[in-house]
């Protein structure tokens, strides 16, 4: 018997199995696929990821690939263009892109090194349940004979269309629709810079990643999905020349590598994350739009939330439930303030006065650092609006009269 199964082996289950062999207990890792294996990403880490990555020792090794640090980004839009940073989270000012097939790997080799049992090409086939509590679950390797191995807690980390969520009936608490569909690849020859575009309708990214390619990435509404989705290729060299033309230029003058990626289904939600024996990290219990790139650094997030808060108490089913009940409260009060932000940024269609904010950061690198701090999660949501932003708006207003 296990202490914890844990389904799914990538930037979710790979550190939540690592934190709780550290913690001593015995735990699998059960992953359907064979690294390396390449998934849809938009790579980036945001600062807070980052401090994680530093704090569980594997930051070196996501280095070691080569993958650029990523200390300054600037957003354009109307017209005008910021450029800033993010502040530091524990000492580390840089983001990174790391591809998927590179880090998934060394996570899940952080997670072995810690004493997890890790079983690739392994796939969920059902929970067990004594009465109403997961004890257990099914799997089935390779194609072979199905197997049942049971524990005292059950963690999807499955992605955001979990098998755990679906067996365990975990309800939806918060949802919306779809709001984007994005289309991207990867070209070399561009310079190393994290670089913003918007209009009204769609969004522009460039993501530097590893031996020397940069991602690039365009944001279409979800109405127009099936017209994307017929000519992805054109759709985002159209989108990238209407939005950003420089970044055009560059990628005419460089080459692309790889094939072309492409999602309409951007779902938007908070699942229950945790009843009686199981509980739901990463996209299994939480995704939203991939816009602000957010998905690697809340399942880092709540790797670790769900860590501490389950502490040593796997052992009584009493204080494991409350532990449980903790962490779907925390994790659901941790990150719905950015997702409702994600959704407003989703809709491609800023307000009137967003042209106003931009104007009055372009006036203060600290404001600015400030805007693209709360972007990546450093500085809280409701710690964007400051005194001194506000004279700023004004002096725009007044300005503008």
């Amino acid at each position: 018997m296990y202490d914890v199964i844990v389904i799914g082996g990538r930037c979710a289950g790979s550190p939540t199995a690592m934190l709780l062999a550290r913690a001593g207990y015995r735990v699998l890792m059960a992953e359907r696929s064979t690294f390396p294996k390449d998934t849809l990403s938009t790579l980036y880490i945001h600062q807070p990821g980052i401090a994680r990555l530093g704090a569980w020792g594997v930051l070196p090794d996501v280095m070691d690939t080569g993958c650029p640090p990523l200390d300054r980004v600037a957003y354009s839009y109307g017209g005008v263009r910021i450029e800033g940073a993010s502040w530091p989270v524990d000492g580390h000012a840089a983001a990174y892109a790391p591809r998927r097939f590179l880090i998934d790997q060394i996570l899940a080799r952080a997670a072995v090194e810690a004493g997890v049992e890790f079983r690739e090409d392994c796939a969920l086939t059902d929970l067990v349940f004594a009465e109403d509590r997961v004890v257990g679950v099914r799997l089935r390797a390779g194609g072979g004979a199905e197997t049942t191995e049971h524990a005292r807690l059950v963690i999807g980390a499955d992605g955001m269309r979990s098998t755990v969520a679906a067996r365990a009936k975990a309800p939806y608490e918060v949802e919306a629709p779809p709001l984007t569909c994005c289309y991207y690849g990867y070209w070399t020859g561009l310079p190393t810079r994290f670089r913003l575009y918007q209009k009204r309708g769609n969004w522009v990214g460039t993501v530097p990643t590893n031996d020397g390619a940069t991602l690039v990435a365009a944001y279409f509404p979800q109405a127009k999905f099936a017209r994307v989705r017929s000519g992805g290729q054109r759709a985002l060299l159209d989108a990238v020349e209407a939005t950003a033309p420089d970044v055009r230029a560059e990628m005419a003058q460089g080459e692309q590598i790889d094939r072309l990626f492409g999602t309409g289904s951007q779902l938007n939600f908070f699942r229950r994350a945790a009843g009686p024996g199981w509980a739901l990290v990463g996209d299994a219990g939480h995704h939203k739009d991939s816009i602000t790139a957010r998905g690697i650094t809340d399942a880092f997030l709540q790797a670790q939330l769900l860590a501490d808060c389950l502490g040593d108490e796997l052992e009584d089913p009493t204080r494991l439930d409350k532990a449980l009940e903790e962490f779907a409260e925390r994790r659901t009060r941790m990150l719905l303030p950015d997702y409702k932000s994600t959704l407003k940024t989703a809709e491609l269609n800023p307000p009137a006065h967003h042209l106003d904010l931009l104007q009055a950061l372009v006036t203060s690198g600290e404001l600015t650092d400030r805007y693209f701090s709360t972007l990546s999660g450093a500085c809280p949501v409701e710690g964007f609006v400051t005194p001194e932003l506000l004279d700023a708006l004004d002096a725009v207003a007044d300005g503008v009269e």
